[in-house]
């Protein structure tokens, strides 16, 4: 293995180089007085994201998930919720996150404990093994993994299961989650490496789930078994439905939107176009939606968005928020830090480079709630996120379209937007892609 020592000589010339040009001290002097980003900044990256756009879904104030990694269900809660508001005439409606939140963690307790036992024949240093047990307590998503709680266990009212100091600061739960769930995985393995029955492996992780029942009982509550609706809509009038089950109450309530009509579109442009894939390894029901992509070029996913807007529907997307953005502001901008002009370095890369070294992440879920159209064309949209009314305006962010080229990795729509041949592409078998992939 090649292996290249720093040596004094190295260092020296480094010091010299960097001595030689006067206007590094100047900029020393200022970032280190300001920080990276300030000097970096560039105003006029922003100048023509106004929050003025040309089709825009009716929506309400913005959820807030805190201290939680639950984008992807407030995600596809505001979905719900926006669609609920507009039929029922509620503007600030709001579903359970908290709800979702629970079965969420007996699910992925439940499939964590099946793919422990399905590689308890592989050594504990097995990529797939180390996947497994990198943070089997955490609470990040996908759209499919939303789409399979709602339609097992259905949704309720945030005034019927409200939010917990727990649910609000998932740190001290993951935690506690993987302590256990680490513990038991050690048991399983053990068990099936000492030829225990079939039987006692069962009862003992039946055993195992049921302490997660009481941790996340004691942490976020039990989940009614049924409820009584009770709401003024905003014109003032008084609404009683009595003795709901969270199935029924979506059932009802939510008729209109069937989650089986939804189509994850991915943009990952270091895989082919024109594919399906599917990552299974981060399902978390049991029997539940797989976790599939059409992936498709980036206008083809911007015009089925347009569409879908233009019908008053919000879309679910998954992007990197924490690239060129300013939280604060509400700015997603793709030119927003010249990092590049600041250091003099190149650090380009395409976004098939970033996917295939790591650089890309899908970090965040969040709404489309509006586009700007100029001749057909999008120059900004509007984001609904899920951190409050602090950030942004009241809670919204503005960001311009090639933000969206380059830190967008998913959407969803209704497959009613999708071109016949695009149509025809979900019908192929699904590739199955690696635990790690870049879409993780």
């Amino acid at each position: 293995m090649t292996e290249t020592k720093i040596t004094a000589e190295d260092l020296k010339d480094f010091r010299s180089a960097y001595n030689e040009n006067t206007i590094n001290r100047v900029l020393e002097r200022s970032v280190t007085e300001n920080g990276i980003n300030n000097v970096a900044y560039d105003a006029q990256a922003i100048e023509k994201l106004n929050p003025v756009f040309s089709v825009e879904v009716k929506t309400g104030k913005v959820s807030n998930q805190k201290q939680s990694g639950r984008c992807w269900m407030f995600a596809l809660l505001n979905t719900l919720k926006h669609q609920f508001g507009e039929k029922y005439d509620v503007k600030d409606f709001e579903l359970s996150q908290n709800y979702l939140f629970f079965w969420d963690k007996i699910e992925r307790a439940n499939i964590f404990f099946d793919r422990i036992i399905n590689t308890a024949d592989k050594p504990l240093d097995d990529r797939e093994v180390e996947f497994y047990l990198a943070g089997p307590g955490a609470d990040g998503g996908q759209w499919a993994m939303a789409v399979s709680l709602v339609q097992k266990y259905g949704v309720v009212p945030t005034t019927v299961f409200s939010e917990t100091a727990v649910s609000e600061s998932t740190g001290d739960l993951n935690s506690i989650l993987d302590y256990k769930l680490h513990k038991d995985a050690m048991k399983l393995r053990n068990m099936v490496a000492d030829k225990v029955s079939e039987e006692d492996i069962h009862e003992a992780r039946e055993q195992m789930l049921a302490e997660v029942y009481k941790i996340a009982a004691f942490s976020l509550g039990v989940p009614p078994k049924t409820f009584d609706f009770e709401y003024r809509d905003d014109k003032g009038n008084y609404h009683i439905d009595r003795d709901l089950t969270p199935k029924s109450f979506y059932e009802k309530y939510f008729s209109d939107a069937d989650l089986d009509d939804y189509v994850v579109l991915s943009n990952s442009p270091d895989k082919d176009y024109e594919k399906m894939y599917r990552l299974a390894s981060q399902e978390n029901v049991v029997g539940g939606r797989k976790i599939e992509f059409l992936n498709l070029p980036m206008e083809d996913l911007k015009q089925a968005a347009i569409e879908q807007l233009k019908d008053g529907k919000a879309v679910w997307f998954a992007n990197d928020i924490a690239r060129q953005s300013d939280r604060q502001k509400g700015f997603l901008a793709e030119n927003l830090y010249h990092y590049d002009e600041l250091f003099d370095v190149d650090i380009s890369m395409t976004k098939k480079d970033r996917l295939e070294y790591h650089e890309a992440q899908v970090s965040h879920a969040t709404a489309l709630t509006g586009v700007d159209l100029v001749d057909d064309k999008p120059t900004k949209w509007k984001v609904e996120n899920s951190w409050g009314e602090k950030n942004g305006v009241n809670g919204y962010y503005i960001m311009d379209d090639g933000w969206m080229n380059e830190y967008v990795y998913e959407l969803v729509v209704n497959k009613k937007y999708l071109s016949s041949e695009q149509t025809a592409l979900l019908s192929q078998s699904s590739i199955e892609l690696d635990p790690w992939d870049s879409l993780e």
